[in-house]
């Protein structure tokens, strides 16, 4: 499915995270911000652990085994 570490940039890599349970880590940068299971995704934010991230300033990795 996906590797860990893997970016994750498009609703069907969230819609697959969802589907399967599939954490995914939130980064700022180089900054941890979260972790967690996709709850939602649109075309302009990612809701992780009742937070909504804009996906243009944050980064999704894929964190399979978490």
């Amino acid at each position: 499915m996906y590797t860990n570490g893997q970016i994750i940039t498009d609703d069907r890599h969230f819609q697959d995270h969802i589907e399967h349970g599939v954490p995914i880590q939130v980064y700022l940068d180089d900054l941890h911000k979260d972790i967690g299971i996709v709850e939602r995704y649109t075309q302009t934010f990612i809701k992780i652990n009742q937070t909504y991230y804009h996906r243009e300033c944050f980064t999704f990795i894929s964190r399979p085994g978490y």
